[in-house]
């Protein structure tokens, strides 16, 4: 899952990335509404953090224009503003949560777990596909109630197509939602983690369909 975080302090914004990195998130940051904006505008997040007190343009602004370019992710608003009438307009801008500063980094944590998934439709931590159990709270993984040892990378592929399981995910989405915008976008490298989860899972695990891209199919006899 690929998130922006943007923060005009700079010290809060890097132990934000940090945090959400050791998560196993993929995170671009900004230090201003302008920035902040324009990578929304331009890149595919699965979840943005935004404060409002933003230097060159406020987050209010910034939400209001990424929701009439319809821009539908999720954001959480990150902010030290407390009143009630802050919290409002926030929300008529169209953001999906809001914390106020000072926050426990572990609270923030669990607030983007629960918009990602309830943007992919689903109620609880545990995302399931057949005998494939994936806890994103604990980032832990199990197969037929055994564990399955991956990779931060590996885990990062298995819990985006888990979060949408039942559609065909091309490479492109792939690419766009696990790695950073430096990622060079024509590396094999998805097709190598692809062959590496298959292994640990089950050679008909994830189908490729030809021309369009991946499904994960966790049948009974998958593995």
């Amino acid at each position: 899952m690929r998130l922006l975080v943007v923060e005009d302090d700079e010290t809060l914004c890097r132990q934000l990335k940090e945090a959400l990195e050791d998560s196993g998130y993929v995170v671009d940051t900004a230090h201003d509404g302008e920035e902040g904006h324009f990578l929304g505008d331009t890149e595919p997040y699965d979840a943005v953090i935004l404060d409002l007190g933003l230097p060159e343009m406020d987050g209010v602004t910034v939400l209001e224009k990424w929701r009439r370019n319809s821009r539908n992710f999720p954001v959480l608003i990150l902010t030290a503003r407390e009143r009630w009438s802050d919290k409002v307009e926030g929300f008529d801008a169209g953001a999906d949560d809001y914390v106020t500063k000072p926050f426990y980094t572990e609270e923030v944590l669990a607030r983007i777990r629960a918009l990602l998934r309830r943007a992919a439709g689903h109620a609880t931590s545990e995302l399931e596909c057949g005998e494939l159990r994936v806890d994103t709270r604990a980032a832990r993984v199990t197969l037929s109630g055994e564990p399955v040892k991956l990779t931060s990378l590996e885990y990062r592929l298995l819990a985006y197509l888990m979060h949408h399981q039942g559609r065909v995910v091309s490479r492109t989405e792939l690419v766009e939602h696990l790695y950073d915008q430096d990622f060079d976008r024509d590396s094999n490298t998805i097709e190598v983690f692809i062959g590496r989860l298959r292994r640990k899972l089950g050679k008909d695990a994830i189908e490729t369909v030809r021309g369009l891209g991946y499904r994960l199919s966790m049948s009974q006899d998958a593995a």
